[in-house]
C-alpha cells in the first residue's frame, strides 16, 4: 500500500511540473520568435537512509526546445525583422553576456540605440547606435542604413550591421530571461559565436511563436486529467488503509 501511495504522489508531482511547462508555452503563443519548451520525465532512485529498491521518484525535465520555425507575418514596419533559415540575432543580456534570439520587433531608445525588448542589439563592434530622427532601413544581410533627419536619399549612410549567427541549435541553452546562450568555452566563460556573413533576414516582417495553441490546450487537458487520476489513487489507497485498520482492530 505504501508503494501505491509513493507512486501516486510521484505521478501527481510530475503532472504539476508538466503543467507549468505547458502553461508557459501557452502563455507565449503570441510572443514573437518564441521557441516552445520540450518536456520529458525520467525515473530517479530515492537516496538516503530510507533507501528501498521499491522507491523510485519521477522527475520532469526540460531537455531542450522545439526549434522549428514559426509563421512569418509581413508588417511593413522598418524595424521589424525575421531571421531566415537557421539565423539568429545577437543581443546583449542584462548580465553583459552575448545571447541569441529570433525575436525581431526592434526599437530605438531616446539615445538612438537599437534595442530588442530593452536589450542592445549587437553589431560588428558592439551595440548599434542610429542618429536621432533618422529614417532607418535594414538590409537582408543585417546592414542598417540611415538617412539623417531633413536630408534626402543621397545622404544615405551605413551605421552598423546586426550580428547574425548560425549556431548548432541543439547546443543552445535557454536562460530564465528567455534568451539562448552558446555552450561555455574552455575556461568556463559564456561562449560567443562568430558572425556568419551568409546569414540573412527579412525586413518588414516578424516570425511568430512556434507554439500551437490547439496542441498546448490538448496537452493541458491531458495533464490535468492525469493529475486527477493520481489524486483518485491517493484517495483510494487512503480508504483501503482505513478499512484495513478497521479489520485489524476487530480482530484484536
Amino acid at each position: 500500500m505504501d508503494r501505491m501511495l509513493y507512486t501516486a504522489m510521484s505521478g501527481a508531482k510530475n503532472a504539476m511540473d508538466q503543467q507549468s511547462v505547458v502553461s508557459n508555452n501557452l502563455a507565449n503563443v503570441t510572443t514573437t520568435g518564441f521557441r516552445a519548451q520540450l518536456q520529458a520525465a525520467r525515473s530517479v532512485p530515492v537516496q538516503g537512509e530510507a533507501l528501498l529498491a521499491t522507491r523510485t521518484s519521477v522527475m520532469t525535465t526540460t531537455p531542450g526546445s522545439d526549434f522549428s520555425q514559426g509563421p512569418v507575418e509581413f508588417t511593413g514596419r522598418a524595424l521589424d525583422i525575421a531571421m531566415q533559415g537557421d539565423a539568429w540575432m545577437a543581443v546583449l543580456a542584462d548580465d553583459g553576456t552575448e545571447t541569441y534570439t529570433r525575436r525581431g520587433d526592434l526599437q530605438l531608445d531616446s539615445d538612438g540605440v537599437l534595442l530588442n525588448v530593452g536589450r542592445p542589439v549587437m553589431g560588428d563592434g558592439g551595440p548599434i547606435a542610429v542618429p536621432q530622427g533618422a529614417q532607418v532601413s535594414i538590409g537582408a544581410d543585417g546592414t542598417i542604413s540611415a538617412i539623417p533627419e531633413g536630408e534626402g536619399p543621397e545622404a544615405l549612410v551605413d551605421v552598423g550591421r546586426i550580428k547574425l549567427v548560425t549556431p548548432d541549435e541543439q547546443a543552445l541553452t535557454r536562460g530564465d530571461d528567455g534568451l539562448f546562450r552558446a555552450p561555455l568555452n574552455d575556461v568556463g566563460a559564456p561562449g560567443v559565436l562568430p558572425a556568419n556573413e551568409d546569414a540573412r533576414l527579412v525586413s518588414g516582417a516578424l516570425e511568430g511563436s512556434n507554439v500551437s495553441a490547439v496542441d498546448a490546450m490538448v496537452a493541458m487537458i491531458d495533464v490535468a486529467r492525469r493529475y486527477d487520476m493520481q489524486m483518485k489513487v491517493l484517495s483510494t489507497v487512503d480508504e483501503n488503509a482505513q478499512r484495513a485498520n478497521s479489520m485489524l482492530s476487530i480482530q484484536g
